[in-house]
C-alpha cells in the first residue's frame, strides 16, 4: 500500500503578508518607473507655453519692420470759426383759415360751381340753391310795399285836406287827429314793407353760396340735388386757405429770452424742411410766440408764416424746423465724421507730428451741417482722423493716405 508524505500546514496569514509585501514593492517600482515620463511631459508643456508666450508678446519685436503694414487713415484739420447754434423741433403745418361752408336758407341744391380740390377765390360761386321760391317772395314783398305806399300817399292827402278844413271850422280836431294817426300808421307799414323787400332780396342772394376766403376746396359733403335746411347746420364743403400757411412748433422754455429778443428785432426766422428732403430748405419769419408754457413738456409754442406760393406744404403735414438762437464765437470745429463715441463719452483721434495716434476726449457743443463744434483737448490745426478709426488705437503709428479740408 502506497503512502504519501504529509505536507506540513501552510500558514495562511503568513502567505497573505508576504503577497501584500510583494504587491507594495511592485507598485513602488511602477511609480518610480512612471515618474521620469511625467517629468518629461510636464517639461514639454512648459516649453510649449513659453514658446507661445514668446510668440505673442515678443513677436512684434522680433518681426518689427518685417512685413507689418502701417494703417492708413484720412485726416482733416481742426479749425476755429464762428458757427450758428440752432434749436430744432418737429412742426405741424396749420391752415391759415379753415371754413365749413353752410347754407343760410332752406332749399334744393341745383348746381355746383367748382370741382373737388379746386383752388377758389373769395366770392367764387360754390353752390346754387333753387331761386324760384325766393324770387316769388321778393315779388310779394315789393307788391306789399307798392300797395302800402299808395295808401300812405292817399292818407297824406286826406291829412292835408283835414288841416285846411279844421282851420275853417268845417271838421273837428278829432277828425284831423284820426287822419294824422292813419298817415303815421301807413308810413310804418311802408317802412316794414321796405324791410321785408330787403329781407326777401337778401334771402334771394343767399341762394348763391360763395366762397368766403381764398383757398382749396375739399370733397363734396352734400351732393347736388339734395334738399338742405339751415337749421341742420350741415356743412356742404370745407375750404382751406393754404396760401399762406402757419407752421406750429414748440421749443424749450430756456430759449425764451433769446427768442423774445430776436422777435423784437424782427430777426427771428425758422428754417423749414419736409421729412426725408435733403435739399430745398425754406425760411419763414416767426411772428407768434405763445403766452403760456406747457407745464408737462416745459416748452412754448411758436408759429411761422410761409407764403406757400408753390403749395409744397399741406395742412397737417409734419416738417423739420430749426431756429437760429445764438452763435458760438471762435469755436474749435472738426468734421462730424471725426467724432466717435466710447464708454467714456465722445472723443476724436489726433495724429501727432510724430505720426502717432492720440485719443482726445471732447464734448460736442453743437452741430451744424457736416461740422461739429467741440470743447476739449483739441487744438486749432491738429489733424483729426475722419476715416480709418477702426484700424487704429492710441499710441499706434499711422500714415496719412488723404488729407482733406476742414468741413465747410
Amino acid at each position: 500500500m502506497r503512502r504519501f508524505a504529509r505536507t506540513p500546514p501552510v500558514s495562511t496569514t503568513g502567505s497573505r503578508g508576504r503577497g501584500a509585501e510583494n504587491h507594495d514593492k511592485n507598485e513602488d517600482i511602477q511609480i518610480r518607473r512612471a515618474s521620469p515620463r511625467t517629468v518629461l511631459i510636464a517639461a514639454g508643456g512648459l516649453l510649449f507655453a513659453g514658446f507661445a508666450v514668446h510668440s505673442y508678446f515678443g513677436g512684434d519685436v522680433a518681426h518689427k519692420g518685417k512685413g507689418v503694414d502701417t494703417p492708413s487713415v484720412a485726416v482733416a484739420p481742426a479749425q476755429r470759426r464762428d458757427i450758428p447754434v440752432y434749436a430744432q423741433a418737429v412742426g405741424t403745418v396749420v391752415a391759415n383759415a379753415t371754413v365749413q361752408v353752410k347754407s343760410r336758407i332752406d332749399g334744393q341744391i341745383v348746381g355746383a360751381g367748382f370741382k373737388e380740390g379746386q383752388l377758389v377765390r373769395k366770392g367764387d360761386l360754390l353752390f346754387q340753391i333753387d331761386r324760384a321760391p325766393y324770387e316769388a317772395a321778393l315779388r310779394a314783398a315789393r307788391a306789399n310795399l307798392q300797395r302800402d305806399e299808395a295808401q300812405l300817399a292817399n292818407a297824406q292827402l286826406d291829412l292835408g285836406r283835414a288841416n285846411k278844413l279844421v282851420k275853417n271850422g268845417y271838421v273837428s280836431e278829432q277828425t284831423r287827429d284820426a287822419a294824422i294817426a292813419q298817415s303815421k300808421a301807413l308810413a310804418g307799414s311802408v317802412a316794414a314793407d321796405r324791410a321785408a323787400v330787403d329781407q326777401a332780396d337778401l334771402q334771394l342772394g343767399y341762394t348763391e353760396i360763395r366762397s368766403p376766403i381764398d383757398g382749396k376746396t375739399g370733397p363734396f359733403l352734400v351732393d347736388v340735388g339734395n334738399i338742405i335746411t339751415s337749421a341742420s347746420g350741415t356743412p356742404l364743403v370745407t375750404v382751406t386757405q393754404i396760401q399762406p400757411v402757419k407752421i406750429s412748433f414748440a421749443l424749450a422754455q430756456q430759449n425764451l429770452p433769446k427768442l423774445q429778443q430776436a422777435l423784437a428785432s424782427k430777426s427771428l426766422v425758422a428754417s423749414l424742411k419736409t421729412h426725408g428732403e435733403k435739399d430745398g430748405e425754406v425760411v419763414a419769419p416767426i411772428d407768434f410766440i405763445g403766452n403760456t408754457i406747457n407745464a408737462t413738456s416745459g416748452t412754448i409754442e411758436l408759429r411761422a408764416t410761409y407764403d406757400n406760393a408753390d403749395m409744397r406744404l399741406v395742412p397737417g403735414e409734419y416738417v423739420d424746423v430749426r431756429v437760429r438762437i445764438a452763435d458760438l464765437k471762435q469755436a474749435i470745429t472738426v468734421p462730424r465724421d471725426a467724432v466717435n463715441t466710447g464708454q467714456n463719452g465722445q472723443y476724436v483721434y489726433v495724429v501727432t507730428p510724430e505720426m502717432k495716434v492720440e485719443l482726445r476726449n471732447i464734448t460736442v457743443l453743437d452741430q451744424a451741417g457736416d461740422i461739429a463744434a467741440v470743447d476739449g483737448a483739441v487744438k486749432e490745426g491738429e489733424n483729426v482722423i475722419v476715416d480709418g478709426q477702426l484700424r487704429v488705437a492710441p499710441g499706434m503709428g499711422v500714415k496719412i493716405a488723404a488729407k482733406g479740408p476742414a468741413a465747410s
